[in-house]
């Protein structure tokens, strides 16, 4: 089969992320800290779910050196999946299926290699879905100055605690040929542009890819690639119960001594409400609130960068966001 001709792996949703860590505890008590909840340890991994359905959304591995071990994506089927470890181009040097053996959730899975950075990328199908856990987060109907939605006599009332992360929402990497790798992901999986941003001269430097599912509602974005001098990963972002829960988790990491990268704010692509935390081992985390949903029926938005806003409100970007 030619490469034009490549029937597209069908992805369903972003499932978890790996990390590499040299102080796993360290790594481990900031997952905790940020709303994680701990589901298994086999070996040297132990593994992280939300309160939803997905049985982990993070694994952290103890390891000599600390690393990215790459974003991994449920395929729509188990031909998908065969697809992916048999037709994929030579050169992203696709894994056989292989069993999850020890995961959470089980199911089989295939791993290939960014063509450009060589950064890892993993597929699943088959996982085992979990029963959604009760944050236990209040729910209060809001009072505006001329709506009332609060009953009289009600109150709104908090606890101090971690924000709980409900899913894994997107990731992002920095790649050194933008135009390389947005080809690649785009021809091969159903990948498509809610947003590309561009220079001057018309050239694409960032895009914020959601998923094709036709009329199916999906999250602005789940995956997103810049062009920057040196690959690596930007942030994960988790989505949370509601905006008093994200303030709440930020004061909790304040309280911690952990390192706030940036936030709390409003995006302007994508809509959300971000905050992004460093981790002992600096990596971003970001918990987010409030994010648009498109399907097929809305098309690309083409920006210049000079216009492609960050934030509509909240701290002025720092130094350590634009790496």
């Amino acid at each position: 089969m030619s490469d034009d001709a490549f029937q597209k792996i069908k992805l369903v949703r972003i499932a978890h992320v790996f990390y590499k860590h040299k102080d796993p505890k360290a790594a481990i008590q900031f997952l905790n800290d940020f709303g994680f909840s701990h589901e298994k340890t086999v070996g040297n991994r132990t593994y992280f779910r939300g309160y939803g359905t997905q049985p982990f959304v993070v694994c952290i591995e103890a390891a000599d050196e600390t690393a990215w071990g790459g974003a991994c994506f449920e395929v729509e089927s188990a031909e998908d999946l065969e697809r992916a470890a048999t037709q994929l181009p030579a050169a992203v040097k696709a894994t056989a299926v292989y069993d999850l053996e020890d995961a959470p959730g089980g199911g089989r899975g295939v791993t290939f290699y960014d063509p450009v950075d060589g950064f890892p990328f993993h597929l699943v199908h088959g996982q085992t879905k979990v029963e959604a856990r009760d944050p236990n987060f209040p729910m209060p109907e809001v009072n505006y100055p001329a709506e009332k939605n609060r009953a009289v006599n009600k109150f709104a009332r908090f606890e101090k605690r971690p924000a709980p992360v409900h899913k894994l929402g997107h990731f992002g990497m920095c790649v050194t040929n933008f135009a390389e790798s947005y080809a690649f992901y785009e021809k091969h999986f159903n990948f498509f542009p809610s947003e590309l941003v561009h220079d001057d001269s018309g050239t694409n430097h960032t895009v914020f890819f959601r998923l094709d599912r036709g009329d199916e509602q999906v999250d602005h974005h789940i995956f997103f690639l810049y062009q920057g001098p040196k690959w690596h990963v930007h942030h994960t972002s988790y989505e949370t119960h509601d905006f008093d829960t994200q303030v709440l988790g930020h004061d909790w990491l304040r309280d911690k001594g952990y390192t706030n990268c940036w936030g709390v704010g409003r995006h302007v692509m994508g809509s959300q409400i971000f905050d992004y935390w460093f981790d002992p081992a600096e990596f971003i985390l970001e918990h987010y609130v409030d994010g648009d949903l498109l399907n097929m029926s809305e098309p690309t938005h083409h920006t210049l960068e000079k216009d492609a806003h960050l934030h509509v409100w909240g701290p002025e970007v720092p130094p350590t966001f634009l790496v």
